[in-house]
C-alpha cells in the first residue's frame, strides 16, 4: 500500500460521502435524526459515528487530536454534521500529504477503551481500516435514508472511477 493507493481511497470516500449528504439534505429534521433500524438507528447517528470513528483512527495514526469520541446528540442539525465532516476531511487530506510510503510501514500499538480492544498495526492498516469502516458504514446509511423514502443514488467504486476518468 502507498500514499497515493490511500490518497485514491481517501478522494473516494469523500466523493461517495459528498454524493449521500447531497440526498441527506432532503430528509427533515425528524427523519435525519429518527431511529429506523441497524447498529446506530438513525440516519444522524451513523454520520457522527463514521466522522467520530475515522477521527480516532486518524489520532491513533499520528494525526491530529480528535478528543473524545464524538456523541450524535452535539450534532443536532445536517449543517452541523456537513461542517465537522468538513474540517475532518481537511485534517485527514493535510496528513495524507504528510505522509511517505515509508511512514505507513511503521507499527502502532492502539487502544479503543468502549470495546476493551487493544492491538498493533501500521499506520497504513490504521487508515486503510478507516477508510473502509467509513463505506461499511455509508452503506448502512444509504439503506437507513431508503428506509425513510428516498434514493440515495449509487456510491460505488465503479462510478467514482467512472467519474475520475471522465473529468481528466
Amino acid at each position: 500500500m502507498t500514499v497515493a493507493d490511500l490518497t485514491t481511497l481517501y478522494d473516494y470516500s469523500y466523493w461517495a460521502n459528498r454524493r449521500l449528504l447531497a440526498v441527506v439534505t432532503s430528509l427533515t429534521a425528524d427523519e435525519f435524526t429518527r431511529k429506523v433500524a441497524g447498529s446506530w438507528q438513525s440516519v444522524r447517528n451513523t454520520l457522527v459515528h463514521m466522522m467520530s470513528a475515522e477521527g480516532g483512527w486518524l489520532e491513533r495514526a499520528g494525526g491530529p487530536t480528535r478528543g473524545p469520541a464524538l456523541k450524535p446528540d452535539d450534532f443536532a442539525t445536517f449543517g452541523a454534521v456537513t461542517s465537522n465532516w468538513a474540517v475532518q476531511e481537511g485534517r485527514m487530506r493535510a496528513f495524507l500529504q504528510s505522509l511517505t510510503d515509508a511512514d505507513l510501514q511503521r507499527s502502532l500499538e492502539f487502544t479503543i477503551p468502549p470495546l476493551s480492544l487493544t492491538g498493533m498495526l501500521s499506520v497504513g492498516e490504521m487508515l486503510h481500516h478507516a477508510v473502509t469502516h467509513n463505506s461499511h458504514h455509508r452503506a448502512q446509511a444509504a439503506l437507513l435514508i431508503r428506509e425513510l423514502g428516498y434514493a440515495p443514488g449509487n456510491v460505488d467504486l465503479l462510478f467514482y472511477y467512472a467519474e475520475r476518468r471522465t473529468l481528466a
